[in-house]
C-alpha cells in the first residue's frame, strides 16, 4: 500500500498579544468617525457652501456635459456615476441630495434642473429611473474657472481620478441657498437668503473690510425664504447675523375675505418655510375634532401650478376671522420656528460664523480664486506668446528654417539645428517643427503680429492686476455684480418687527369710528385708533415713513392703487392698528400689503386713495405713468362688489409711478424725470375722465427718459423737492448716489405737455435721477429695511448739483404735520 505524501510544515504564526486599552480604542475609532463625518458628509465648506456630496454631484454633472443647453438624462444615470467615481456611499444618499437642488421650494437658487416628479412639500420625489436632470444655469457659476486653476484638485476615494477640493463659486451659495445636515456631536441650519441682498453685502464688503455688522444688514436685513411668509421678530436674526447662533419665527401670508356670498374666510397665499398644505389641514382637522379650535366651517387647499399656493378656510358666521387667524398661528404649523446654526468647515475645521464672518470668508476666497485665475492666465499668455514670437522668427526666413530641416537627418537633429541657427528655446523650435504649410501665407504673418500684440497688451493688464490687490477687489465685485443681475430676483419673505395687535375674540359690532389709513414706504399697512392724524411734533423718527395716508372709519373701505393701474378695495377694518399720538409712529405694528392685497409678478403697490364719491374735501384722484401720462380719475362710486377695478389703460410698457387723492381746492401737479427735469402745472388743466380713459400728455421726456415721481402739493404750502442721482449702470441698493433737498418755490410751473425745468445737475459719473419725491417740508427718507437716513438741508439751487448721502436710500415720505383731529 502507497505511502502517503506528509503534509508540509505549518507556517510559523506570531502569537504575540498586545493589549490595548478599551476605553482609548473606543475614543480613538469614535474620533476617527467623527472626523470623517464632519469631513466628507455632513457639513458644508463655507467658501463654496456645498457639502461633499453635492460638490461632487455639479463636478459629475459638469463632466457628463449636463449644461443647460443640453438634454436632460436619466437621474440614476447621474447617481451612478457620482457614486461609482467620486461618492463611495449609498445611491439613496446621493440622489436626496440631487433632489434637494433641483426642488424651488428648499432652494432659493435651484443648482440642478429637474424634468420630472422631483417631490413636494407634501409627497417625496419619483425614484431616480423616472426623472430626469441636468445642471441650472446657475450652477454654471459654481464650476465656471475650474479649468484655468483656480482651485486645487484632490484624489478620488480610489487614487484613479481627481475632484475639485472646492468649487469656485462666483456667488456665496452658502447665504443664498442654505444648508442643513446633522454631524457627530455638532449640526448646522442655515436659511436660504436673496441674491440680490447678499452681492450687495459682499461687494460693500470689498470695498470696505472694516464695515459693520449694521452697515452689512442694511443690505442683508434677514432670510429670503423660497416660499415667501413673513418673518415675525427680527431680534434673533440680528442674534444669529452676529453670533451665529438664533432663532426666528415664520408665519404664513394670509388675508381675510369673503369666500362665498353670506360668509368670510382666511384665505392662506404663502406657507413657512418647508411646510406644506397637507400638513396644515390635517392639523387642523384634528384640532377641530378635538374641539381646541372653532370657528372653522371648511377648509379646502385650491392650490396648483398656475395660480399657487391657494388654502382657503371658511370661518362661521358670528366668529372674528382675525382671532380665528391667530388661533390658527399659535395652534398650527401656519406659524414655525427656525433655528438658525452658522457652523461650516473654514480650512477643515468647523466654526460658528456671523454674517461678516461668513461674507468675510467667501470675499477671501473669491479673491485668491481670481488672483489664481488672471495667473492662470499670464502663464498660458506668456507660453503663447513665446510660440508666436518664434513663428514669427521662421516665417520671416521660412527659405532657411525650410534647408535646416531638409538638411537635418532626423526631428532632432531639425529641432537642435533650428534652436542654434535662430537662436530659438526647445519649445519654439519644436513649434516650428508641428507648423502647417498653409500657416506659411503673408495672411497668417498679419495673423500672428495682430495675436502678438493683443497679447502683450493682454499680459500687461494681467500684470497690473496681480500687482494691485484693490483692482483684483475691483474684478470680484464686478463679476459679483454681473451675477446678481442675471440671476437675482425680489424679496419674497417679508420681514416684521413684531406680529402687531393680535385680534381679540370680541364682538363683530366695531363702532364706526374715524381713523387714519396708512402706507408706509416699506408697504406696511395700519390704522390710527381715533381720528387723529400721525404727527411729529419734535419727536424723534425711529423707524419707516409714510407713503400714504387716507381719512376713513373702522368699518370703512379704501383701495390700494399698483403700478399696473389696478384700484384694489381694503376693508379698514381688517388693517391692524396702531395706538394714535402725536409722536412719530413706528408701522412695525402694521401688516404687509402683501396679506391683504394679492399682487402679480412684478406688481407693486403705490398709494391709498378715497373710494366715497361723496367724501368731504376730496375731487377724486389722479396718477402719471412711467412714460410720461397724467390723468385725473372723475369722483364715482367702485363697481358693486368688485374687489379691484382699473383706473387707466395702459399701453405696452407702461406702468403707474404714482396716485394721490385730489382736495377739492386746487393744487399743483408735479412730474419729475429720471432725466433730472421737474414740471409742475395746476390740476385744472387736466379734465377728469373715467376709469376706462388713457389719460392724457403730462410731461414731454428727453431720449431714455422716464418719470420717477409723481405728487400734487399746495401752493400754500411750504414744499421741497428732494432729487437722488446715480449712475445707470449701478446696482440697485449698492450706491447712495448724491441728494438735493430744494424749496419747491424754486421752480417755475409751466404749460402741461411741455419739457419742465432742470432740477438736478450731475456730477460726474452721475447720468440718471434713480429717485424723487415732491412734499411737504417735513420729508423722511428710509432704507429698504426702514431705517431712518438723514436728508441734508434745503437749498436754494434749484439746478444745483446733490451732496453725497449719508446712506442708501430707497424711499422718501413724510410725516404729516401737528396732530389734527378731524
Amino acid at each position: 500500500m502507497a505511502r502517503r505524501p506528509s503534509a508540509p510544515p505549518a507556517p510559523q504564526i506570531d502569537e504575540t498579544i498586545v493589549d490595548i486599552d478599551v476605553t482609548d480604542e473606543m475614543r480613538n475609532a469614535f474620533l476617527e468617525y467623527s472626523v470623517s463625518v464632519i469631513h466628507s458628509r455632513a457639513l458644508p465648506d463655507a467658501r463654496d457652501g456645498l457639502k461633499p456630496v453635492h460638490r461632487r454631484i455639479l463636478w459629475s454633472m459638469s463632466e457628463m456635459g449636463l449644461r443647460p443647453d443640453r438634454g436632460h438624462v436619466k437621474s440614476s444615470r447621474v447617481v451612478g456615476d457620482v457614486m461609482g467615481k467620486y461618492h463611495p456611499h449609498g445611491d439613496t444618499a446621493i440622489y436626496e441630495a440631487l433632489v434637494r437642488m433641483a426642488q424651488p421650494f428648499a432652494m432659493r437658487l435651484p443648482l440642478v434642473d429637474g424634468h420630472g416628479n422631483f417631490g413636494s412639500l407634501d409627497d417625496g420625489p419619483a425614484a431616480s429611473r423616472y426623472t430626469e436632470a441636468r445642471m441650472a444655469p446657475a450652477a454654471l457659476h459654481m464650476i465656471t474657472g475650474l479649468s484655468e486653476d483656480t482651485v486645487d484638485f484632490v484624489p478620488n476615494y480610489d487614487e484613479q481620478l481627481t475632484q475639485p477640493g472646492v468649487l469656485p463659486a462666483a456667488y456665496p451659495n452658502l447665504l443664498v441657498n442654505g444648508t442643513t445636515g446633522i454631524a457627530v456631536g455638532m449640526a448646522t441650519n442655515m436659511p436660504p437668503h436673496n441674491l440680490g441682498e447678499v452681492v450687495a453685502a459682499a461687494r460693500h464688503l470689498i470695498a470696505h473690510p472694516e464695515a459693520s455688522l449694521t452697515e452689512l444688514m442694511r443690505f442683508v436685513p434677514g432670510p429670503d425664504l423660497p416660499g415667501g411668509g413673513r418673518i415675525v421678530g427680527l431680534e434673533g436674526i440680528r442674534d444669529a447675523y452676529l453670533t451665529g447662533r438664533g432663532t426666528f419665527r415664520t408665519r404664513a401670508t394670509a388675508r381675510v375675505e369673503k369666500t362665498s356670498a353670506r360668509r368670510r374666510g382666511i384665505v392662506v397665499t404663502e406657507l413657512p418655510y418647508l411646510v406644506g398644505p397637507e400638513k396644515v389641514i390635517e392639523k387642523v382637522k384634528d384640532l377641530v375634532q378635538a374641539k381646541k379650535l372653532q370657528g372653522i366651517a371648511d377648509i379646502t387647499d385650491l392650490s396648483d401650478r398656475q395660480a399657487g399656493m391657494q388654502l382657503v378656510i371658511e370661518v362661521k358666521n358670528g366668529f372674528n376671522p382675525e382671532a380665528v387667524l391667530e388661533d390658527l398661528y399659535r395652534l398650527t404649523p401656519m406659524e414655525d420656528s427656525f433655528g438658525i446654526n452658522n457652523v461650516a468647515l473654514v480650512d477643515g475645521t468647523p466654526r460658528t460664523m456671523g454674517l461678516k464672518e461668513l461674507l468675510t470668508v467667501y470675499v477671501d476666497f473669491r479673491i485668491d480664486v481670481v488672483r489664481r485665475r488672471s495667473q492662470h492666465r499670464l502663464d498660458r499668455a506668456l507660453e503663447r506668446l513665446h510660440l508666436v514670437e518664434g513663428l514669427l522668427v521662421a516665417i520671416l526666413d521660412i527659405d532657411e528654417v525650410i534647408q535646416v530641416i531638409r538638411s537635418s537627418d532626423d526631428a532632432g537633429t531639425a529641432r537642435d539645428r533650428l534652436m542654434v541657427v535662430f537662436e530659438l528655446s526647445e519649445a519654439q523650435a519644436s513649434y516650428i517643427l508641428d507648423l502647417q504649410l498653409r500657416r506659411l501665407t503673408k495672411f497668417s504673418r498679419l495673423e500672428l503680429e495682430k495675436e502678438q500684440e493683443e497679447l502683450r497688451s493682454a499680459i500687461e493688464e494681467l500684470r497690473e492686476l496681480l500687482a494691485n490687490d484693490a483692482s483684483l477687489r475691483k474684478v470680484v465685485s464686478a463679476e459679483l455684480a454681473a451675477v446678481a443681475k442675471e440671476h437675482g430676483t425680489p424679496r419674497r419673505t417679508v420681514l416684521l418687527e413684531s406680529a402687531g395687535t393680535p385680534a381679540a375674540a370680541a364682538p363683530l359690532e366695531v363702532t364706526d369710528d374715524p381713523c387714519w389709513v396708512l402706507l408706509s414706504t416699506t408697504g406696511m399697512l395700519a390704522r390710527t385708533a381715533d381720528a387723529t392724524r400721525p404727527g411729529i411734533s419734535g419727536a424723534r423718527v425711529t423707524h419707516d415713513a409714510i407713503a400714504s395716508a387716507v381719512p376713513a372709519t373702522a368699518r370703512g373701505e379704501v383701495a390700494v392703487v399698483t403700478t399696473r393701474g389696478r384700484a384694489v378695495r381694503l376693508s379698514v377694518l381688517e388693517i391692524p392698528t396702531i395706538p394714535g399720538t402725536d409722536a412719530a409712529p413706528s408701522l412695525s405694528g402694521g401688516s404687509p400689503v402683501a396679506a391683504h392685497v394679492a399682487l402679480a409678478d412684478g406688481e407693486e403697490s403705490l398709494a391709498l386713495v378715497t373710494i366715497d364719491p361723496a367724501a368731504a374735501g376730496r375731487a377724486g384722484v389722479a396718477l402719471a405713468t412711467a412714460h410720461g401720462v397724467v390723468k385725473r380719475v372723475a369722483p364715482e362710486a367702485p363697481p358693486a362688489r368688485a374687489t379691484d377695478w382699473p383706473v387707466i389703460t395702459l399701453k405696452d410698457g407702461d406702468q403707474v409711478v404714482g396716485a394721490v387723492d385730489l382736495p377739492a381746492d386746487d393744487v399743483e401737479l408735479v412730474l419729475v424725470a429720471s432725466d433730472g427735469q421737474l414740471l409742475h402745472f395746476p390740476a385744472s388743466a387736466v379734465r377728469p375722465q373715467g376709469r376706462s380713459a388713457g389719460g392724457v400728455a403730462g410731461i414731454k421726456l428727453g431720449p431714455g427718459a422716464r418719470v420717477v415721481a409723481f405728487a400734487a402739493v399746495s401752493p400754500a404750502e411750504e414744499n421741497v423737492a428732494v432729487t437722488i442721482a446715480g449712475s445707470r449702470d449701478a446696482l440697485p441698493g449698492t450706491e447712495a448716489g448724491s441728494i438735493k433737498v430744494t424749496p419747491f418755490s424754486e421752480y417755475p410751473g409751466k404749460g402741461r405737455a411741455t419739457g419742465g425745468v432742470r432740477a438736478h445737475r450731475f456730477r460726474a459719473g452721475e447720468d440718471v435721477l434713480r429717485l424723487a419725491w415732491v412734499g411737504p417740508a417735513h420729508a423722511r427718507a428710509a432704507t429698504s429695511a426702514g431705517a431712518a437716513v438723514r436728508l441734508p438741508e434745503a437749498t436754494g439751487k434749484r439746478d444745483g448739483s446733490g451732496e453725497p448721502a449719508a446712506g442708501i436710500i430707497a424711499a422718501i415720505g413724510a410725516l404729516p404735520p401737528a396732530p389734527v383731529t378731524d
